[in-house]
């Protein structure tokens, strides 16, 4: 039975991680960490934990560095980074849910996060935990950088085709809308209900800071420079996540082909889901869910491959996933305490 701690459980993706983990069958959660709510009762930050856990919320800095074997850091971004190389001091092994460790070039996160990396070090050892590209080195990994939302739909669309010859790298246009969720539980007036219920609206094109997660990761499938369009949407639904992505090609390829390509690269991965031909991926048939649905079109006039990708995005966009990486991490099944199917409606 592996000891887990969380730190920053009072956010959603603490949450989750919780709702994940009480009944995981080799997990024990030993302590939580909350700067907002310490000396609290988790069950009192959020109720529907109740009977189930009911651990005291204490400070990350009161916190002994050995204290478990798995730590999840569900804190804000570049908070994690001075506080990783503490807990990896002694045996534990550290999955961050921040994009401090993401990013392999210190330049380019100083570039978009506005400061420089000061563990460039440790930097070079994280693995970056999407399980279905990088499985081997998260099993020996000490340090996994958890993916971000977008980067899991939109990677896991992805990969199967930018290896291939009979695509455009340079044409590559990704269209993406989330749940208000994936801004996380700090309020904001951008999050509001009157601001957000029964509008769409796009931010931060061009410039949002999960650009360079997925260009680094495209990149190196490739193996060569891939630079993408990428605009986010924030839909009025609370979680969910769909990227509808656009890749032109060289060569005709009808859609048959096309589905079958991407059955053959996903073949045996547990929560991947490639959709029959005809059908594309929707949000709702992923919500709570550790799964990704993956439905593929050619556009035979246009001669263009679309993509749609759905997950939920605090599931297999955060903490599923970084739970499917602890397992990994820990030896057992990948799936354990994950395969269960969705909610709908």
């Amino acid at each position: 039975m592996a000891k887990i701690g969380i730190a920053g459980a009072s956010g959603y993706t603490g949450l989750e991680l919780l709702r994940l983990l009480v009944n995981h069958p080799e997990a024990e959660i030993g302590f939580l960490t909350s700067e907002t709510y310490p000396g609290e009762s988790i069950s009192k930050v959020f109720p529907s934990l109740s009977g189930f856990i009911d651990t005291k919320l204490s400070s990350i800095k009161s916190v002994s560095s050995n204290i478990c074997d798995i730590l999840f850091l569900a804190l804000p971004h570049t908070t994690s980074m001075e506080k990783v190389p503490y807990f990896l001091k002694g045996h534990t092994k550290v999955i961050d849910l921040s994009a401090d460790y993401r990013l392999k070039d210190p330049a380019i996160f100083k570039k978009w996060y506005s400061l420089p990396h000061k563990q460039t070090a440790i930097l070079k050892e994280a693995v970056y935990g999407l399980p279905e590209i990088h499985r081997e080195k998260i099993k020996s990994a000490r340090l996994v950088a958890n993916p971000g939302c977008y980067p899991t739909s939109i990677t896991l669309a992805l990969a199967p085709i930018v290896t291939e010859k009979w695509v455009d790298l340079s044409s590559i246009i990704i269209d993406s809308k989330s749940g208000i969720s994936g801004a996380g539980r700090k309020g904001s007036l951008a999050t509001q209900f009157s601001e957000v219920n029964e509008g769409i609206s796009a931010y931060n094109i061009a410039a949002h800071r999960h650009t360079p997660e997925i260009e680094q990761e495209l990149s190196a499938l490739a193996k060569t420079n891939v630079q993408v369009s990428f605009s986010p949407h924030l839909v009025p639904i609370t979680r969910g996540m769909l990227s509808t992505v656009y890749i032109n090609l060289k060569h005709n390829l009808s859609t048959v082909k096309l589905v079958e390509h991407f059955k053959n690269f996903y073949k045996g991965e547990p929560f991947i889901r490639i959709l029959p031909l005809g059908e594309y991926a929707n949000s709702h048939f992923t919500v709570s869910s550790n799964f990704c649905d993956i439905g593929v079109q050619v556009d035979e006039r246009n001669q263009r491959a679309i993509i749609t990708s759905a997950i939920d995005n605090l599931i297999k966009g955060a903490s599923g996933q970084a739970i499917q990486n602890m397992n990994l991490m820990l030896g057992i099944s990948e799936t354990t305490g994950l395969n269960f199917p969705g909610i709908f409606p």
